[in-house]
């Protein structure tokens, strides 16, 4: 079990601000599961326009979230050093179920585990908590597809 500050997260992911959607892993066991965390801040530039006078995370970024948890365990399994060299795809998104809006100050809890690994497709089963809450579950399919050097 490791945890990872937003250094090696940026090292694990190719993700950059805006679009770098988890603040701290606190828990990776590389072909098992990880635990991250996402602060919700109200300077987040989609709060502007979603929406100004009741400001919710959009649910795609709950996901895009959820899934880069998952990009970091994938990363770790497959001992990839720099993420830069490569991007993670989303294949699929199924059973995906919102429970809870995700509203400034709030901090998510992303909890995923590989469910399944075949031929270069990777499947988790995800969910992200707030104050023990369940916010969103669902199972994500994504590939890590090296670019050509």
């Amino acid at each position: 079990m490791t945890e990872y500050d937003i250094n090696r997260i940026k090292d694990l992911l190719p993700h950059r601000y805006p679009f770098l959607l988890i603040d701290r892993v606190l828990e990776c066991k590389a072909g098992e599961s990880v635990v991250a965390i996402k602060n919700v801040s109200i300077n987040e530039p989609f709060f502007e326009g979603h929406f100004p006078n009741l400001p919710i995370m959009p649910g795609v970024l709950i996901l895009e979230s959820m899934a880069q948890a998952c990009g970091v365990l994938t990363s770790v399994t497959l001992d990839v050093e720099n993420a830069m060299n490569g991007a993670y795809y989303f294949v699929g998104v199924d059973k995906a179920r919102f429970k809870r809006p995700v509203v400034p100050g709030d901090q998510m809890r992303i909890e995923g585990s590989i469910t399944r690994r075949l031929k270069g497709i990777w499947k988790y089963s995800v969910a992200a908590y707030v104050e023990g809450q369940l916010c969103c579950s669902a199972e994500l399919m994504c590939t890590y597809q090296e670019r050509d050097k």
